[in-house]
């Protein structure tokens, strides 16, 4: 799997993960801010977001959530919900509100 790359770094690759589908979106959020999520599905069922934060992309894992799709990084959870997203810092409150709210995929 070749996810990101880094200034001379070389790129990151799991190799008993096979990508089978990559797709990146563009975000615009409620406060202005726009940026692009890229999505990783595996052959063996796994799901992977590649999300910038604070100037540096994070490799969000997919895992559980009651509704919509969570993914999760460091202390972060990035969860989607149709075309909508939000950015939680998990370690920020007992009932984190979003860093990032209203966040919605750019249809062309």
């Amino acid at each position: 799997m070749n996810v990101a790359r880094a200034a001379g770094t070389a790129p990151l690759e799991v190799r008993d993960i096979q990508v089978q589908a990559r797709h990146t979106f563009n975000y615009t959020c409620a406060n202005g801010k726009t940026f692009k999520v890229t999505y990783l599905n595996a052959a063996n069922g796994q799901s992977f977001a590649l999300v910038p934060v604070n100037g540096r992309k994070l490799l969000f894992v997919g895992v559980i959530a009651a509704s919509g799709v969570k993914y999760v990084a460091d202390r972060y959870a990035w969860w989607t919900k149709g075309p909508g997203a939000d950015l939680y810092d998990t370690m920020s409150d007992a009932s984190p509100k979003p860093v990032l709210s209203g966040c919605a995929t750019i249809m062309r």
